[in-house]
């Protein structure tokens, strides 16, 4: 039986995380998160290989230290699949795991400090085609967000996205 869906996409840009298409008139992409600690190098592997198994198209892996960062240098060179690197706060993890192949960086831009740290993130993912995806959620909201909305509300987030957005554009960068 075939089923037409009434859903019509938005018309959106396409980038590349690695070699998969994402948005634009590409299929839908599957992408999963390891749980691991990314320290435990084979631990991580392994779960990136059942991620991978069970069909996903590009694994996110969270870079919260230096240590992981030097962890998922080994991950990298070990799997295929295009690896995000979930970055926290910390631009220069963000500009470590650039050096060492990552394919996509999530970050929330607002949050790794200054203009000049968040513009030298920016060049580096310039200058090695990587994409940024823009991450937001509840325990990453401004504080004047915050305040504003009283909670995390569907609304506070989509505020805070484009805000991130914003800041982005204003360096010249398209790849999110």
């Amino acid at each position: 039986m075939y089923y037409q869906s009434s859903i019509t996409r938005r018309v959106s840009k396409k980038i590349y995380v690695g070699s998969v298409p994402v948005g634009g008139d590409s299929p839908i992409s599957v992408q999963s998160m390891t749980n691991t600690d990314t320290c435990d190098v084979e631990a991580t592997i392994d779960q990136i290989q059942r991620i991978v198994g069970a069909g996903a198209d590009m694994v996110r892996v969270s870079v919260p230290t230096n240590e992981a960062a030097e962890a998922f240098a080994k991950i990298r060179a070990r799997v295929e699949v295009p690896l995000i690197a979930d970055i926290h706060f910390n631009y220069r993890i963000a500009l470590k795991v650039m050096e060492t192949g990552v394919d996509c960086l999530r970050i929330n831009p607002g949050n790794i400090g200054s203009v000049a740290r968040v513009r030298s993130v920016v060049s580096m993912a310039k200058d090695k085609n990587i994409p940024i995806r823009i991450g937001v959620n509840a325990g990453s909201l401004e504080k004047d967000i915050q305040e504003k909305y009283g909670e995390p509300t569907p609304e506070a987030l989509v505020e805070s996205a484009f805000r991130h957005i914003d800041i982005l554009d204003k360096l010249n960068f398209d790849n999110y």
